[in-house]
């Protein structure tokens, strides 16, 4: 039996909680960003998504996810209510940790994944159709995705597909499942002719400081060992966030004249998603690349999707869904296998079928993710509704969907 590694375990343990703390920080970037009225549902959609997941996971998402697959497609119940996930390694996913320190690792990349989808549909869903899209979305959504990706049998991850911590299952699952949800939500009463900005810039400066320490443990902690990969992957994480920042900054500062702070942090949070994928296979020059693109990327699809009059509120699918695009196809090229013999060369080393690998991973997360999301929200649409009633809409979540007020001034 392989032995338990307690440096290894205290830091996955570690990485866990400041995983876990990316929810919170979550709820704090986004609730800064919609309008007072608002504050509260918004806060209490990414809060309450810790909850029902974490209770989803323990039942049977961990089960489908990273048990025993059935073809490499999904996991069976074979792990339901977490039996035999016990304190003793499995040798196939971390053998130097428990058993469970490895779930409940994952168990907080469950749970922020939909979180991050709130952006798209702020201040008009429903709060109890919310409940049910995301015990759905986790189920028929993130947990097969994982399977192909990361269980031991999945088809991706056998084919190859390298995503280190999390750009195709975390980052692209959730854009592309933001812009289905814009797309059937619809856009916001008055969008387009009533000003919506940014109620409160301190509370999303504090939430995507969060963020960004949280992600030391998405990224790093993905290494699943305290060592030379969760190192590497900690540098480059850094560096990743601080180009994005400075990318989307000075991008945005070239095309209105101004250096927007709400535009900086937004930039640090793409550069973090976009090399989330790479994070245990490329270097501090890769990172560089992989963050600096992305902040200009990720500005310009904003534009893009400005112009498209689509109203993803906060525009997850432009900075998640297609940072996270960029930093799985980046990873395809930046990626050197002597800095994880578990990885592999990328094209920029002289292996092109990386590259390829990566895009037909991509390919296949946006389109299950995109209709799948569709047809959950069609279905719920017709059998409860979700979205708030026009006037609901106009007195704002907080008073409409939970009574409370985010302020009493």
């Amino acid at each position: 039996m392989p032995e338990i590694n307690t440096g290894d375990t205290a830091w996955v343990l570690v990485s866990a909680a400041l995983v876990l703390l990316m929810t919170p920080g979550l709820a704090l970037f986004y609730g800064g960003m919609v309008r007072k009225k608002n504050v509260v549902g918004t806060l209490m959609q990414s809060f309450i998504v810790i909850a029902l997941i974490g209770v989803q996971w323990v039942l049977y998402g961990y089960s489908l996810a990273f048990g025993p697959d059935h073809g490499g497609i999904i996991g069976g119940l074979d792990w339901l209510g977490l039996r035999g996930v016990g304190l003793a390694p499995n040798p196939a996913y971390a053998p130097t940790i428990p058993h469970q320190a490895f779930m409940v690792f994952q168990c907080m990349f469950a749970v922020i994944t939909p979180a991050l989808i709130t952006g798209a549909f702020a201040e008009r869903m429903k709060f109890k159709t919310f409940l049910v899209f995301i015990l759905l979305w986790a189920t028929l959504v993130y947990d097969p995705i994982a399977c192909w990706v990361w269980n031991s049998g999945g088809w991706l991850r056998k084919l190859g597909a390298l995503d280190f911590a999390g750009g195709a299952v975390v980052h692209i699952s959730s854009g592309v499942s933001a812009l289905a949800a814009a797309v059937v939500l619809g856009k916001r009463l008055g969008y387009g002719r009533e000003p919506m900005e940014a109620h409160n810039v301190s509370m999303t400066v504090l939430g995507a400081g969060l963020l960004w320490f949280g992600w030391f443990g998405f990224n790093a902690g993905s290494a699943l060992s305290a060592g030379a990969v969760a190192t590497s992957a900690f540098v480059v994480t850094n560096t990743a966030g601080a180009m994005g920042a400075l990318a989307w900054m000075f991008t945005a500062w070239a095309m209105t004249g101004k250096a927007s702070l709400l535009g900086a942090v937004t930039g640090a949070v793409v550069g973090l998603a976009a090399v989330t994928p790479a994070a245990g296979f490329v270097g501090p020059a890769g990172a560089l690349d992989i963050g600096g693109v992305a902040g200009v990327l990720c500005y310009l699809a904003v534009r893009f999707r400005n112009g498209r009059n689509v109203d993803d509120s906060l525009d997850v699918w432009a900075c998640h869904g297609i940072g996270g695009t960029w930093g799985a196809l980046a990873t395809g090229i930046f990626a050197i296998a002597a800095i994880n013999p578990a990885g592999a060369d990328g094209l920029l080393a002289g292996n092109a079928r990386q590259l390829a690998v990566q895009a037909l991973a991509v390919a296949v997360v946006w389109v299950y993710a995109f209709v799948i999301t569709w047809v959950i929200l069609k279905v719920l649409d017709r059998v409860m509704g979700v979205r708030v009633s026009p006037v609901e809409e106009l007195v704002g979540l907080d008073l409409s969907q939970h009574s409370e007020a985010g302020y009493r001034l």
